[in-house]
């Protein structure tokens, strides 16, 4: 019995001992490392390349009678020859909407039915537009617009100011701590701040006048572009310090 008793007596403290050691092994935490948190940032901006132009023809009476009407087919037909003159592929000149209309005289019925039909012709700049339009018939182009436009390589053009944005970052760093006698040590984190693109507000300056005042076999060119689009992100980046 008194045996029994002592090895108790000597199990029981080194099991103590133990569970001691392997409760302070879990509560102790690793030091955190010093670190500077800064956010870079980066644009560009580009000129579209892919600008979508709205044409949109309408029938039209060539006397007060109401009884001479230039179809809509005829109208359709000289647009499609300026668009292939002008060197633009087929895939890039389509319909874009058709919408019609009776007209009323009076007290009378309708008795006349107007159509109406939007074109969107794709091109690369808006330099032969001016002419194009010119070799339509007048009255028979009832507005032109541009729908929208877009960049091709956008999604190149993305990665390059990401990765930018992030240079700028780690520049920021380094010379921030260079003034406080620090160095630089490897990224831990890095967030992206979604900025995205944004394209500038749409407008053309298409010279419709001076472009008709030309002779019909010259077709004139705009010089003058579109705004260009921006492209902008923000990166926030973490680094070790040595």
């Amino acid at each position: 019995m008194k045996k029994l008793a002592k090895m108790l007596m000597l199990v029981i403290p080194f099991g103590l001992g133990a569970f001691a050691s392997t409760a302070q092994q879990v509560i102790v935490e690793k030091p955190q490392p010093k670190k500077i948190e800064v956010t870079g940032s980066a644009e560009q901006e580009v000129l579209p390349d892919e600008i979508y132009v709205s044409i949109t023809l309408r029938e039209y009476f060539k006397d007060n009678n109401n009884k001479n009407k230039v179809d809509i087919m005829v109208l359709e037909k000289q647009l499609q020859k300026a668009v292939e003159e002008a060197g633009i592929a087929k895939e890039n000149f389509s319909v874009g909407d058709i919408n019609g209309y009776r007209e009323w005289f009076g007290k009378k019925k309708p008795t006349t039915f107007l159509e109406s039909k939007s074109y969107i012709v794709k091109v690369a700049n808006l330099y032969k537009i001016d002419g194009i339009i010119a070799r339509v018939d007048d009255k028979g182009v009832a507005s032109t617009n541009i729908s929208r436009f877009e960049y091709s390589k956008i999604e190149a053009l993305r990665k390059e100011v990401k990765i930018k944005a992030l240079q700028a970052a780690k520049e920021k760093a380094k010379y921030l701590l260079e003034g406080i006698g620090e160095q630089l040590g490897e990224a831990l984190e890095i967030y992206e701040i979604d900025n995205g693109y944004s394209p500038a507000p749409m407008y053309s300056n298409m010279m419709m006048k001076s472009a008709r005042a030309e002779s019909a076999d010259v077709m004139p060119e705009s010089t003058i572009d579109v705004q260009k689009i921006k492209v902008r992100y923000e990166v926030k980046a973490v680094f070790r310090i040595k």
